[in-house]
């Protein structure tokens, strides 16, 4: 049994990667850890096993983006994508969107005219051995992600009022389109397995607003699901895990995620009742991101932190990007808290169920 001892957390070096979202590297310390933080991100997504501490993603995973994808480049800076179509950086939210009023086709129909990009123009080995080599941590969890799903594709190329007026109307034509999508997704999905090293691909599609989904969970399940199915089943083919990222209002659509085969499911907090979820659906683990409201003192956050291990972490199903913004004025360390509390609780849980 492993119990908790301080020395876990004595920094033992430190881990940079470059940032997924934006320029420059993300730096974390390494600690003492009783098992590798990739041995304990595995048990996490498994099933039938618990994580002896709450894997704080920022510090125990690598997460892999590469800027020489038009996509990421795009949506993280403005300009582009591999489509061709065209990004506005915005300053207020510190992320681009597609640029208001364009489209790159007018109907779904016209979809054969679209140019689907040649992945083999990129040189990705000279990408991994500028970026990467040497950087990503074996003893950590490697993800990598894939920003523009099905449908976002879909919006993105015709605008949103046309997109949904496309799933009442030419589902024919969207099936044969997202079916060469799976197609180019799953040679990427490759690339991420062959030449990055990837455990786990980050496969983005938003599914809905704040209130609710964009689209009956039937529809979904009809049109959407047996696609994501064969994203998944050639995920799992090449001996990876699987997250969907999907923001928005979408407990309706957790059971058709984990019927298409999604180990995770990384979602919008606010956006949703976590923890009602992960009683509901505890076959699918949780990924999210954790922004640690600012206006909290540090007595708060402590306890902020301590209720989402009690609530979330306690199912062994629960993994955060644990992002403090007053990290730089606090007195406490919220990462450690997070490692300290999750660990001692964890493992107070199993000693119980001895």
């Amino acid at each position: 049994m492993f119990t908790f001892n301080p020395d876990e957390l004595k920094v033992t070096g430190q881990n940079s990667v470059p940032t997924i979202y934006g320029p420059g590297d993300t730096v974390t310390p390494k600690w003492n850890t009783p098992i590798t933080p990739k041995e304990n991100m595995i048990r996490m997504l498994e099933k039938d096993q618990m994580p002896l501490w709450v894997p704080n993603q920022t510090y125990d995973n690598n997460a892999v983006q590469p800027m020489v994808m038009p996509d990421a480049h795009a949506r993280t800076f403005g300009g582009v994508d591999w489509f061709g179509i065209d990004w506005t950086y915005d300053e207020l939210t510190s992320a681009a969107m597609v640029t208001p009023g364009f489209t790159l086709i007018d109907d779904i129909c016209d979809w054969r005219d679209v140019k689907f990009p040649d992945l083999n123009e990129i040189d990705w080995e000279a990408d991994f051995k500028a970026n990467y080599e040497g950087r990503l941590d074996p003893d950590r969890l490697t993800y990598f992600v894939i920003v523009n799903g099905m449908f976002e594709r879909t919006a993105d190329m015709i605008g949103f009022e046309d997109a949904f007026c496309a799933l009442l109307t030419d589902q024919d034509e969207l099936d044969e389109f997202w079916d060469q999508l799976d197609e180019w997704h799953m040679k990427l999905i490759d690339i991420a397995k062959e030449v990055y090293g990837a455990d786990m691909i980050l496969f983005h599609d938003d599914m809905g607003t704040q209130k609710s989904t964009f689209f009956s969970p039937d529809l979904y399940k009809d049109l959407l699901s047996p696609h994501y199915k064969k994203i998944t089943d050639h995920i799992h083919n090449r001996g990876m895990y699987t997250c969907r990222h999907s923001c928005g209002n979408i407990g309706t659509l957790l059971q058709h995620y984990i019927d298409e085969g999604w180990d995770a499911w990384e979602g919008q907090d606010s956006g949703n009742d976590k923890v009602a979820l992960i009683n509901e659906f505890p076959d699918l683990a949780q990924c999210t991101l954790y922004i640690v409201d600012p206006s909290l003192s540090d007595e708060e956050a402590v306890a902020d932190v301590r209720q989402h291990v009690d609530e979330l972490g306690v199912t062994g199903r629960y993994a955060c990007r644990l992002r403090d913004p007053k990290a730089a004025e606090r007195e406490v360390d919220l990462a450690e808290e997070l490692y300290r509390y999750s660990r001692i609780k964890l493992a107070e849980q199993e000693e119980n169920a001895a």
